[in-house]
């Protein structure tokens, strides 16, 4: 690794042992990065000053030469007012809008490492994110702050943006000046991305400076391929890898344009697209299917991408969506580990059914348990390697996830005889509905917490809609009422409301071993309804 510009340097020094790392390839010349790399200030340059960046449904425009100067000037006042320094860790929270986006661009120009999170997040989850990254700042829209003061984090400087104060960030004194971007290392943590982790506690996943720009060279390059007159839009939020790199990665990489979208379920993005003449767009299965009972009246002829990951997409719908748009969905895997997608195909590549191809740059094989690749044909374990790779913060699951330099993804896939990869099912016990990741004993956790919950099992079950949904399974304690409305209430306030079940079922005890393990795999079968 290079001389690191961090001065906290708890990032560096909590990334996992280098023996437990992947392998780590830059198979493309564009991949060769320099050692000292800002990849703020590399987004930044990606559009000539007069150029289009951000945009709003309300129809405003910032120029790449205007988020220049917000970027900067929330920069100074981070460092000069807040007393931020390289390698402090920053918490983002608030809708997904420029203010945001500005925020996070001038976190890591300022050497420091963003750790964006969900609007949603409820008071106990940003405090065990806060707790295992060491947060000590924030950056808070004024309409998301209340959950993050409930939180109660020990130590935490929180900024809220959007609002009237005077210390309000964005009325704060500044100087009017380029901010000196701080040069850090090509492998300086940039940004901590946290995913649910299949036991509950939820995983920091810590990516350089480098990898911000990688995935953009590799996937948005030569799959994707943007150029700079492409309007891009999505539905998921810039706390999310997916909407990261789709959102303002990929387009400002491009030197293109973004609109950004407060709310972005299918109903708000087809209006946006129509309206602002949007040509690549980012979502879920989910969003593609509800869009195509509503594409009449709604002029989408502006498209000419649309990407879908964050779970399995359907043969059916891609077909579907084709045959009404004339639109061919590329499909891809990602993962947050990884930062954003890693197979993929577009165009005449596209083969329905399947995820498509190893993205350039990246390498992919399914193999058994111990390691060993398995035929085509086949279905198996998908290990994946390239520019980016896992290095979770301070967390022993780096073992189960980093196997012999591969990166093992938790998903069954087939390979097929001519190359491209096949979907089976996930291999874990993490729940994908809509796209969003649900892990069951996260969810376990919080219903433990209600008083009249004596045991509870969460599980995914088929669902044609959302891929999957959950189902919580409960016993409650003798003379409990059987309603699962306070239990669906109590669970919001702890949980953002995506990880709230879809259905409850109350049982009189859990099916068990002999020896007394949680049978999921009965709960999953049952197939009942509460």
């Amino acid at each position: 690794m290079h001389l690191s510009a961090h001065v906290d340097t708890f990032a560096r020094d909590h990334l996992p042992p280098p023996d437990e790392w992947p392998e780590l390839r830059f198979d493309l010349p564009e991949l060769n990065y320099p050692d000292r790399l800002n990849c703020a200030t590399e987004l930044l340059a990606g559009g000539a000053a007069d150029r289009p960046a951000l945009r709003t449904p309300a129809g405003t425009v910032w120029t790449y030469g205007e988020l220049r100067g917000h970027v900067d000037r929330i920069a100074h006042v981070l460092t000069a007012d807040l007393g931020v320094v390289p390698g402090n860790r920053v918490l983002l929270r608030g809708p997904t809008t420029p203010w945001l986006a500005a925020c996070w661009l001038a976190v890591l120009r300022a050497g420091a490492v963003a750790v964006t999170v969900l609007a949603q997040q409820r008071p106990h989850e940003l405090s065990t994110i806060c707790g295992i990254a060491r947060v000590r700042h924030a950056l808070c829209d004024i309409r998301s702050v209340d959950d993050l003061a409930k939180a109660e984090i020990p130590g935490l400087r929180t900024a809220t943006f959007g609002g009237d104060a005077p210390d309000d960030l964005l009325r704060r004194p500044a100087p009017d000046a380029p901010f000196p971007a701080v040069d850090t290392a090509a492998d300086d943590v940039a940004l901590i991305a946290f995913t649910s982790g299949t036991t509950g506690r939820p995983k920091g996943c810590m990516h350089f400076h480098r990898d911000v720009l990688a995935i953009a060279d590799t996937f948005s390059r030569h799959v994707l391929r943007p150029h700079e007159n492409d309007v891009f839009t999505g539905s998921p939020p810039l706390g999310f890898t997916f909407g990261l790199g789709g959102l303002l990665v990929f387009p400002m990489r491009a030197g293109a344009s973004t609109l950004l979208l407060e709310q972005a379920g299918p109903r708000q993005l087809l209006p946006a697209i129509a309206e602002h003449r949007v040509s690549v767009l980012f979502t879920a299965p989910t969003a593609y299917r509800a869009m195509l009972d509503q594409l009449d009246g709604h002029d989408v002829s502006s498209l000419r991408r649309c990407v879908s990951a964050g779970e399995n997409l359907p043969a059916a719908t891609w077909r579907a969506w084709q045959e009404r748009t004339g639109l061919r969905v590329i499909n891809g895997i990602g993962a947050t580990e990884l930062l954003h997608i890693f197979i993929s195909a577009a165009d005449e590549r596209v083969r329905p059914g399947t995820t498509g191809l190893p993205v350039p740059g990246w390498q992919a094989r399914v193999q058994d348990a111990a390691g060993v690749p398995v035929a085509d044909g086949e279905p198996g374990l998908l290990a994946v390697r390239g520019p980016v790779g896992c290095r979770y913060l301070a967390d022993p699951r780096q073992r189960e996830y980093v196997r012999d330099g591969w990166n093992i993804t938790g998903d069954t896939y087939v390979r097929e005889p001519d190359g491209y990869f096949r979907y089976v099912a996930r291999a874990d016990d993490m729940i994908i509905s809509a796209g969003y990741n649900i892990a069951g004993p996260e969810v376990e956790d919080a219903l433990l917490r209600h008083p009249d919950v004596v045991e509870t099992a969460v599980v995914g079950r088929p669902d044609e809609a959302r891929g999957q949904v959950a189902v919580a399974y409960a016993v409650l304690r003798d003379g409990a009422a059987r309603d699962p409305e306070a239990l669906r209430a109590f669970l919001t306030s702890e949980l953002a409301p995506y990880k709230c079940p879809r259905e409850f079922v109350f049982l009189d005890s859990l099916p068990r071993t002999a020896t007394g393990k949680l049978q999921r795999f009965r709960l999953r079968g049952r197939g009942d309804r509460p």
